[in-house]
């Protein structure tokens, strides 16, 4: 069954829940809020921690049911937390600087570290300001600007056809819109190397091209370099809510990273929620225009975030958005070699609308000395399109 069949089947689901959970039916609203429960519980997305990629330390982040004690442990190369509460089994790897893995075991959290990385710090936030309490690691890194190998000449090549039976195809032809960000009056992040809407536009035009190719209806938010408004709000405004389509399978915004720090570079993926620490709220500023409408736009976007963590059909939606997030960040590492900085939320506005997933991707820095000279290659940017395009393939294929 593909993702966007998943998906609507599940938005459908929780809409029958919430309406019955509604009216007078309280045997029926117990059956329907277990099996919301099940389905929460079923996605891989809600139960794996959240990572951030931060100057100096990488935090993993574990979303808990209530307030609970905790005491640590340190041995070789993992940091063990022994809590008062149980919490479902889980376990999986995790890619970024210092971390390797992690796993849940009844009250018990591990934490596996890189070669060489210790002193994590840990600590557990109580519930505040609508956050659930959360089980937080923060793990020192040496530096997150470790080199990226230099990449070899070859020639790149559309991926494989994804399978799918031809009545699947008939039935459902997935809509995807790609946003290049910025354009017009707003050209993005500019260095000696590569200028951000110029980037973003020819990346999403390839992804397109690939995407097309095997049956997918493309939309795009602009095909030249162009805006939707000269006026910043209502230009993300015009893009965000291309999404809310309900034929659309998945919003993807493509984005240029910038630092004032020369050293800084690496990949890194986002959806929509509170962000994990101070150092991501600047990209979500930066993103949402800079300056002060940035901000402004920034703090929409952050109440909306805030008013939907306890909505559950809104956090069920989100957890689609995770996954497709986790998809196109690994294939990007995985094609670029680039530093993996990790699947992260922050409050941007243009994927503020939870009614298909969305995310946004910040495919390198162009103010870096080592990726600006790559993104302004025509076949670096077709091999991270290449990869974009694949993890979106895969996610309407699989689930």
């Amino acid at each position: 069954m593909s993702s966007v069949v998943s998906f609507r089947s599940a938005v459908a689901s929780l809409t029958l829940v919430i309406f019955l959970c509604r009216g007078q039916q309280y045997t029926a609203c117990s059956v329907k809020r277990f099996l919301l429960l099940l389905l929460l519980g079923a996605s891989s997305a809600l139960a794996a921690p959240r990572v951030g990629t931060h100057d100096g330390y990488t935090r993993v982040v574990f979303d808990l049911p209530r307030q609970t004690s905790a005491s640590t442990k340190a041995t070789g190369q993992s940091v063990t937390v022994k809590l008062g509460l149980t919490l479902p089994a889980e376990r999986g790897r995790l890619s970024a600087p210092g971390v390797t893995a992690y796993a849940v075991a009844g009250s018990t959290v591990t934490l596996t570290l890189a070669k060489g990385h210790a002193g994590a710090k840990v600590q557990v936030l109580p519930p505040k300001d609508g956050h659930a309490a959360r089980l937080v690691i923060d793990v020192p890194t040496s530096t997150v600007a470790a080199r990226v190998p230099a990449l070899p000449v070859r020639r790149v090549t559309t991926p494989a056809a994804v399978t799918r039976p031809a009545s699947t195809a008939a039935l459902v032809r997935p809509r995807v819109v790609l946003d290049p960000g910025h354009g017009g009056v707003d050209p993005g992040m500019q260095s000696r190397w590569v200028q951000e809407h110029a980037v973003t536009l020819d990346v999403a035009l390839r992804v397109r091209d690939v995407l097309r190719q095997h049956g997918v209806d493309v939309v795009m938010t602009r095909d030249k370099n162009t805006d939707l408004s000269p006026d910043k709000a209502t230009d993300l405004d015009l893009r965000a809510k291309m999404a809310t389509n309900d034929k659309t399978s998945a919003y993807v915004s493509i984005h240029v990273n910038a630092s004032t720090d020369p050293a800084a570079q690496g990949i890194e993926t986002y959806y929509f929620g509170q962000p994990l620490g101070g150092a991501s709220r600047s990209v979500a500023v930066q993103e949402n225009g800079g300056g002060s409408i940035g901000q402004e736009l920034t703090r929409r976007a952050a109440d909306r975030a805030q008013s939907q963590l306890g909505d559950l059909l809104a956090q069920a939606k989100l957890a689609f958005s995770r996954q497709l997030a986790q998809k196109v960040q690994t294939q990007l590492v995985r094609a670029t070699g680039a530093v993996d900085r990790g699947v992260q939320t922050d409050a941007f506005y243009v994927i503020r609308y939870p009614t298909t997933p969305a995310i946004l991707i910040e495919i390198g820095f162009g103010s870096s000395p080592v990726e600006g000279p790559r993104l302004a290659q025509p076949a670096y940017r077709d091999r991270v399109a290449q990869a974009i395009a694949r993890a979106i393939l895969e996610f309407l294929n699989k689930n």
